[in-house]
């Protein structure tokens, strides 16, 4: 056999690689911030990253608060990568509720754990997961279904309604 076809022989018997949409993540390349902690799950529930971080909701802000304020609020738990405030078009205030994304598991749960409950601008704030995902048992109750009538409150989404 001639060294050329036994270089191509050599390089055929490696299996491809393969990135992207659909394709599993080898999980030693996982940094160890994206690992789920047993704390950060709560009644069942697990934490889920976004692409770039992991994000909270904030519910009950006040409609005249600011980016800037939130960020000096939030900034105290960790680096804060993004914040989102959604705004009424009529009105230009806030409709009471931001994103804000941090970089690791960590800083996240400090968050939701030191800002939960607390005032800003004498309105109760509520800080908790954007995305979660239920619990193996949950999934299985639920029978695949996401329209499913029998789910509770607490598995569906925290984000303001309509």
């Amino acid at each position: 056999m001639s060294r050329r076809n036994a270089d191509r022989m050599a390089i055929d018997d490696e299996p491809p690689v393969r990135r992207g949409r659909g394709f599993q993540e080898d999980t030693r390349s996982r940094r160890n911030d994206d690992v789920m902690e047993e704390d950060a799950s709560e009644g069942g529930l697990t934490p889920m990253r976004s692409i770039e971080g992991w994000i909270i909701i904030v519910r009950g802000v006040h409609p005249e608060t600011d980016e800037e304020t939130l960020n000096e609020r939030f900034s105290e738990f960790g680096t804060v990568k993004n914040i989102h405030l959604n705004l009424d078009r009529r009105t230009g205030f806030v409709k009471g509720y931001a994103l804000i994304e941090y970089e690791t598991l960590k800083e996240a749960q400090t968050a939701i754990d030191e800002a939960n409950d607390t005032e800003l601008f004498d309105q109760r704030l509520k800080v908790s997961y954007a995305f979660i995902k239920p619990s193996e048992e949950d999934a299985v109750r639920g029978n695949g279904d996401r329209r499913s009538s029998h789910r509770s409150r607490r598995d569906r989404s925290l984000s303001p309604g309509r």
